[in-house]
């Protein structure tokens, strides 16, 4: 993001300033956690982000709600709340970027797979699996009927925890889904 300094001169703005606690800083932050190790691609979406942002009043302005938007199915989730296999489909996809395969205690192609599963039994086991390779699955509550959710590596939880503090999120565990 660029600015203007006291000269007039643009520069660029450096988001990984511990002082600026501004939204947008916040959700660079966040985009970066959510992008371990791909900033590129946390670029694009921040992007996304204040290019969508842009045509919302600040005041009206949810930013997990437009940042749930801008990283769907690449760096996060939303499904809707009975559609179980597109859960599944979704939680391996992001772990598809780090070559994890989940074992779900069956197989999600299997048309029974689901018949006595709930979402909340399907976080679990995907948040014990991606904990046993240093990851965290992560949910959060969206505005509309459905689940949300992201992965993390385990060592960022905590500031994951306070940005969503900051953002106004409503994050649990994957665990904690119920």
């Amino acid at each position: 993001m660029s600015s203007f300094d006291d000269d007039g001169f643009e520069h660029e703005r450096d988001f990984d300033e511990v002082d600026d606690d501004s939204v947008e800083a916040q959700v660079w932050q966040l985009l970066l956690l959510l992008n371990p190790g791909d900033e590129e691609t946390a670029l694009q979406q921040f992007a996304d982000y204040r290019e969508a942002a842009a045509g919302i009043d600040p005041d009206a302005l949810v930013p997990v709600e437009l940042v749930g938007r801008v990283i769907d199915w690449r760096s996060g989730f939303l499904v809707d709340a009975h559609d179980l296999r597109a859960l599944v489909q979704a939680i391996n996809e992001l772990a598809s970027r780090w070559n994890l395969t989940l074992d779900w205690n069956g197989d999600p192609d299997d048309d029974g797979f689901f018949d006595d599963l709930d979402a909340a039994e399907l976080f679990s086991i995907a948040y014990d699996r991606l904990a046993e390779f240093g990851y965290t699955l992560w949910a959060w509550e969206p505005e509309a009927d459905g689940y949300a959710g992201w992965i993390t590596l385990t060592r960022d939880a905590e500031p994951l925890r306070e940005l969503a503090t900051a953002l106004h999120i409503n994050l649990r565990l994957g665990s904690e889904v119920g």
